[in-house]
């Protein structure tokens, strides 16, 4: 494992940019449909898993502006949002299971397909059943959809 071993009395200074991480932004931006209202993402990065989740939200019934360039989303979540998560777009990546949650708890139901996405091999989605089982949802799979 490579590591930075500092040694000596000099004390470190300054400040860094740290990069937006894909896998943070996008559970926010899935969480982002438990609120009415706008919310809004910054140091979001420029990659296109972020832009497979904006179109999902859109089609989900959120208003959503996203400045790759700039690295702001912005999220618009109106009172009442779809329960069916567009079958091609949730196959496209992973991470579009986690709008599994936020939907049930919002709409006290959901449609969302096994996600596809990466081809790092057969991940476990049974903690996302599971949880939603501790917390009173009923959940089963019915033709690929988690219902």
């Amino acid at each position: 494992m490579d590591v930075f071993r500092l040694t000596g009395p000099a004390q470190l200074a300054g400040t860094i940019d740290v990069r937006g991480a894909k896998n943070s932004v996008l559970k926010l931006m899935a969480v982002s449909l438990l609120a009415v209202g706008r919310t809004t993402i910054t140091n979001v990065p420029a990659i296109l898993d972020v832009r497979i989740m904006v179109e999902l939200l859109v089609r989900l019934g959120c208003e959503v502006d996203y400045d790759a360039t700039e690295g702001i989303v912005s999220i618009d979540v109106p009172a009442e949002v779809g329960i069916q998560a567009d079958y091609e777009l949730v196959r496209a990546m992973r991470a579009s299971i986690s709008v599994l949650g936020p939907l049930t708890a919002r709409m006290r139901a959901a449609h969302v397909a096994l996600p596809g996405g990466d081809a790092i091999g057969s991940r476990g989605l049974d903690m996302h059943q599971a949880g939603l089982e501790t917390l009173g949802a009923v959940v089963h799979l019915d033709h690929g959809y988690f219902v």
